[in-house]
């Protein structure tokens, strides 16, 4: 059977390794036909429901099989899933609902207040768990489900901080998701997942890494995905152990909180393979993990446009400070300096430093809804990230083209959070800039200038962030200026505000 609907690949496992364990969610097991035959029938019910396909339908779920369920029910009824942060505030959810136009959303009790205090207008709410979620399971049979998938149809609809202040909605097919999934299938010197392996999915699902790299990937190769809703740095050892997990896919802030634990060495003992992403791995992390643990951290880069992985040091087997290593074998990557144009047939120079431009198969096909901002006509996208391969052929990330802020391995841009300051009273302008942080690699720092009348405190433009924006978008400092720095356009001057 070849895989042409994303939720393909469990129906394949299923077929291959029927009484396997696919996930285990605390306390919980579910076998691979156990699992497909959920993801049926939620699909069927979903069908029988009006659900029809190219639908979108949200998802506010943490780390939980429900999460599985639902995201592989809503893509095998043919619609498109959208997951949502689950830090989200009721307005972010308004948002994102009502610019995709979602039909429904599933929530469970963790989101159910969040939910219910967005204006969803005539969007249908789904709790998981709850009698309308059962409902939907017994609701229809196999028989309602759409026969054909277009590969090229958006099977995924993430939502990514845009630099005009508002979330835009890349558009990843079937095609790209399954693209990435077999290029990364394909490593083996070492294997990224084998058959065996029980992957730990402590990442939100919602983010494309987590998703996709790790859930979907796992669940490709027939292994089992052992999942944690929340990260705590001893408990998620003590879950390594109890599970026994094999292949652990981080990101920075994970092992930089893991460096500091007691008995590391002996937590991780049984883990194969260590992998990092989202964000760039401190170099004096990577040191510390391979001196304190004995195991080193398989670095790669990625991004949701390219659904995600482009580069890892798995395809070039040997883990590396500071590089994110080569190209997945279905991917090109350029290195282009400003004003150039990729060609295939000429390699980028070495240590030439330039924007990071990606061509392949996992390459979205644009953003919501008319898919702008996509691949240019020859199938280059600019990722608006810096690097330079070196001498090996090794990729390495230097910076940012944009002002955009990476906490924790989430994108945030400053002119989302400076638009919500700026409507607060009190405050006559804002300016966000990101400043270094041990744990999250990021932080948010926003810079305030004050109307004449009542003091305004840095607590209270916090207080005002947090109510209006997820919490890894709120500043952590404000700092409280007579005026900003600017540019003569008008514009201000990022790069002078830690300075002034």
């Amino acid at each position: 059977m070849t895989a042409r609907n994303l939720s393909d690949i469990v129906s394949v496992s299923a077929a291959h390794r029927p009484a396997h364990i696919a996930v285990i969610d605390g306390a919980q097991r579910i076998t691979y036909v156990g699992l497909d035959d959920q993801i049926t029938a939620l699909a069927a019910g979903l069908v029988a429901r009006g659900v029809a396909p190219g639908d979108r339908v949200a998802i506010l779920l943490g780390n939980h099989i429900s999460f599985v369920v639902a995201f592989f029910g809503i893509i095998r009824a043919g619609a498109v899933a959208v997951p949502l942060n689950t830090s989200s505030t009721p307005s972010e959810v308004e948002y994102v609902v009502g610019e995709c136009g979602a039909r429904a959303v599933v929530c469970d009790s963790a989101s159910q207040e969040t939910v219910r205090a967005a204006q969803l207008g005539s969007c249908v709410k789904i709790m998981a768990g709850a009698s309308q979620w059962e409902a939907l399971l017994a609701d229809g049979g196999p028989a309602r489900l759409p026969t054909e998938t277009d590969p090229d149809s958006t099977a995924v609809l993430l939502y990514t901080s845009g630099s005009t202040g508002k979330p835009k909605g890349a558009m990843l097919s079937h095609r790209s998701m399954l693209a990435n999934i077999e290029a990364l299938s394909a490593l083996d010197a070492p294997p990224a997942v084998t058959p065996e392996d029980r992957v730990l999915a402590v990442l939100p699902l919602f983010h494309v890494y987590s998703l996709n790299a790790v859930l979907c990937l796992t669940l490709a190769m027939g292994a089992t995905v052992v999942l944690s809703d929340r990260f705590s740095p001893a408990r998620s050892l003590e879950l390594i152990a109890e599970a026994g997990v094999t292949v652990v896919a981080g990101a920075p802030p994970m092992y930089v909180a893991w460096s500091a634990e007691p008995d590391l060495r002996r937590a991780l003992a049984d883990v194969r393979l260590l992998t990092s992403g989202a964000a760039p791995l401190p170099r004096s992390i990577f040191d510390q993990i391979s001196t304190v643990a004995g195991k080193q951290i398989w670095e790669g880069y990625g991004l949701t446009e390219c659904s995600p992985v482009v580069t890892s040091t798995l395809v070039s087997g040997e883990p590396t400070a500071g590089s994110v290593g080569r190209p997945l074998a279905n991917v090109d990557v350029r290195v282009v300096p400003a004003g150039d144009v990729p060609r295939m047939d000429i390699p980028s120079d070495e240590d030439e430093t330039g924007e990071i431009w990606v061509r392949g198969p996992s390459v979205f096909a644009g953003y919501w809804p008319d898919g702008t901002g996509g691949p240019n006509e020859d199938g280059w996208f600019a990722t608006g990230d810096m690097g330079y391969f070196d001498h090996a052929g090794e990729l390495h990330l230097v910076d940012r083209r944009s002002d955009l802020i990476l906490v924790s391995g989430f994108n945030v841009y400053p002119r989302e959070v400076e638009n919500v300051i700026s409507g607060m009273d009190g405050v006559l302008e804002a300016a966000v800039t990101g400043v270094e942080h041990p744990y999250s690699g990021e932080a948010v720092k926003a810079f305030v200038v004050l109307a004449p009348g009542p003091s305004v405190q840095p607590e209270d433009v916090v207080a005002w962030c947090e109510t209006r924006l997820a919490r890894y978008k709120c500043p952590t400092i404000v700092e409280v200026v007579d005026e900003l720095p600017h540019a003569v356009t008008g514009k201000v001057a990022r790069s002078r505000l830690t300075t002034e």
